[in-house]
């Protein structure tokens, strides 16, 4: 079962991630709209800028490592040992696609398709979104019912782009869906495993007695209801201000170059360079 520790360590994964590639695709898309290509991964230069995938290629299979220990090592009921499992099989798809990032970026980007990095996410998200709230019921599962529509998102995103690189819209979708991901994370950790910020009425996800499931058990029928729509309306909250961050960051950057990421003017566009520059001086010709 998630814990907050958990959902706080997926917030601060996820949250600079979208914010990384809100801040890069923008500007790149800023650079030269006509030659926008979403990438899998931005690499900025210098290469010390890309220290946080390092970081993910280390810490995801050491998480996923120890929830597989945890699965093997704890007693209890087979559908709440199994969500150990669950856990650990999701950051492992997400571990194998950052050495996909890596390699991507090492060996040579034309045996190494970039669509298919695209439909991996996407699969991996998929396979996320079935675990997600499998053994919760009652408010939990409301609350993960939402963020299973996000990780829906984002897969669907994924696939548009492994389509339609060019395709923005779902590029800026999906570095929204992201931060919007990791901050529905942390307040659902909030909600549901703290006594401090859980719902007025309720208690903190416990598993119920008797039963494999978990759920915030409310003294009263109408403290559930409450809470249902008190979710509802933090969701609604998170998504306006994650929409209003998303365009006031795109805004910024498109008022102040000199607040445009790096990448924007480093090697993602060399390669489009050249053709821009030929067609420079037939421009030039065709009006003398």
């Amino acid at each position: 079962m998630a814990s907050l520790a958990s959902h706080l360590s997926a917030c601060l994964f996820l949250v600079p991630i979208g914010i990384r590639r809100l801040l890069c695709s923008s500007s790149l898309f800023l650079k030269n709209p006509s030659l926008f290509q979403s990438k899998p991964w931005y690499f900025p230069n210098p290469k010390w800028k890309n220290l946080d995938l390092y970081i993910l290629a280390v810490s995801l299979p050491l998480a996923s490592f120890s929830e597989i220990f945890v699965f093997l090592s704890i007693s209890g009921h087979s559908t709440y040992r199994f969500s150990f499992f669950q856990q650990f099989a999701t950051l492992s798809l997400f571990w194998v696609l950052i050495i996909f990032f890596v390699f991507h970026e090492s060996l040579d980007r034309f045996h190494f398709n970039e669509s298919f990095i695209f439909v991996y996410a996407a699969i991996a998200f998929l396979v996320e979104y079935s675990f997600i709230g499998v053994g919760i019921t009652g408010l939990g599962a409301v609350v993960y019912e939402l963020l299973a529509q996000l990780t829906l998102l984002c897969a669907g995103c994924c696939l548009v782009l492994s389509v339609k690189p060019t395709a923005f819209y779902a590029e800026f979708m999906l570095s929204s869906g992201l931060v919007f991901k990791g901050t529905w994370m942390l307040q659902a950790g909030l909600c549901l495993y703290t006594d401090a910020f859980v719902l007025k009425g309720c208690n903190k996800m416990a598993v119920l007695p008797g039963s494999p499931n978990a759920d915030v058990h409310c003294e009263l029928e109408e403290d559930g209801l409450r809470g249902v729509a008190l979710v509802k309306l933090l969701f609604v909250v998170h998504a306006i201000g994650v929409a209003i961050a998303s365009f006031v960051v795109f805004g910024l950057l498109s008022s102040f170059r000199n607040l445009r990421c790096g990448e924007a003017t480093g090697p993602l566009l060399a390669q489009h360079e050249p053709e821009s520059i030929l067609m420079r001086p037939t421009h030039e010709l065709e009006i003398e």
